[in-house]
């Protein structure tokens, strides 16, 4: 399998631009689980709804990626939790990605 590092970084900077509504969350079909995909689109409705009530339009948000914590409970699978600095505040990102077919594919992700 690849190193898992990379694509995790990747997903959960289009992650937290889906939800900013910067990005579509169609472009990141290929790398989630159905149902990661199904919750994030419950999510993407819920910030849409919440910026249409401020009166704000959706803009690409300014962040860096910090600290990148990876376990791997069995082969196969990893677990990982990435850190997001903005000027406001500073989330984490809980993932889980599975081996499916050569390449990693997300089957949780948890933006806190």
């Amino acid at each position: 399998m690849p190193d898992p590092e990379p694509l995790l970084i990747n997903l959960t900077r289009c992650v937290i631009e889906v939800l900013a509504g910067a990005r579509e969350l169609d472009q990141l079909a290929r790398w989630v689980s159905d149902d990661v995909y199904r919750h994030l689109l419950k999510r993407v409705v819920l910030s849409a709804r919440a910026r249409s009530v401020k009166g704000q339009r959706a803009q690409r948000p300014a962040f860096t990626i910090g600290r990148v914590t990876i376990s791997e409970p069995r082969d196969g699978v990893i677990e990982a939790v990435v850190m997001v600095h903005s000027k406001v505040r500073v989330r984490a990102v809980a993932l889980r990605l599975e081996g499916l077919d050569q390449r990693w594919r997300a089957s949780a992700i948890n933006v806190l």
